[in-house]
């Protein structure tokens, strides 16, 4: 893809020599992305980096943010006093569209917007106090790096009953079994093997985000395909497992963060 080129006019302006020139000041650690330039003058005065994040994105008045998952960049500059914010603005948002992104928020003067071109999601804020941020996310494949484990689960159920299964993972809004869950059912199955007499209910959650009707319903069909995964998959009798459907009836976080909405989006074992 290519660079988002922010360019100012140096010899148009008394102050170009100014903003043109190149910093030092840079946050250890910290350089600009590949795919976008910083405005001239500016350096970076913090930054993070991960292989595998989430942020959400704004799409607009009356529309739900969405939660883009993947590569991710957060960068954080200070531009020039000899700059305006409205200058900064400008400039961010010209090199943007000339690069052919879509805009799917723009707050105007206040002074961010969201956009995203392909699999490339871009946040861009500028606040008076001569600073801006650029979030940038990368859809990746993301890894499912922590999974149920059979003696967890096994003490999970003997000490309350019931147990969160880690690792199970549904795409949104829908009920077929990820590939990437096969550790964890594979653990779940070595519980039931370790333990033959053994029943549980497959107890599907979801978050409060839609109609009730319809998380409901979801809840019961991912239930369902994970005892259909079990048995057909891993050997496990029919008569041990009884999926059950509890929509957003029973959070176990708050549904007002996205990390609490995460948590709540789980598949339970409940001792029979």
């Amino acid at each position: 893809m290519k660079t988002i080129r922010v360019l100012l006019l140096c010899l148009a302006l008394p102050l170009a020599a100014h903003l043109c020139l190149a910093q030092t000041q840079d946050a250890k650690g910290c350089k600009d992305s590949p795919l976008i330039t910083r405005f001239p003058g500016s350096f970076i005065t913090s930054c993070k980096e991960a292989a595998d994040d989430t942020y959400s994105f704004e799409m607009g008045p009356g529309k739900p943010a969405k939660k883009i998952e993947g590569k991710f960049l957060d960068i954080n500059y200070r531009y020039p006093s000899t700059a305006s914010k409205a200058q900064v603005l400008r400039n961010l948002k010209t090199a943007i569209k000339t690069a052919g992104y879509t805009f799917d928020y723009d707050s105007g003067d206040y002074g961010d917007f969201y956009v995203h071109l392909g699999k490339t999601w871009i946040y861009v804020g500028v606040s008076v106090s001569l600073r801006y941020e650029e979030v940038i996310v990368t859809e990746t494949a993301l890894t499912q790096d922590v999974v149920a484990n059979a003696a967890a689960l096994d003490s999970g159920l003997a000490g309350t009953g019931h147990v969160v299964v880690n690792g199970i993972l549904f795409d949104t809004g829908k009920a077929d079994v990820k590939p990437e869950s096969a550790p964890a059912l594979q653990e779940v199955a070595k519980l039931l093997k370790q333990n033959p007499t053994l029943k549980v209910y497959v107890v599907g959650h979801t978050d409060n985000v839609g109609a009730l009707a319809a998380n409901i319903d979801l809840s019961k069909r991912r239930a369902a395909a994970v005892v259909q995964a079990l048995t057909t998959q891993f050997g496990i009798p029919a008569a041990r497992l009884q999926p059950y459907g509890d929509g957003p009836y029973a959070p176990i976080a708050s549904n007002e963060t996205e990390d609490g909405r995460t948590l709540n989006r789980r598949v339970e074992l409940v001792k029979q």
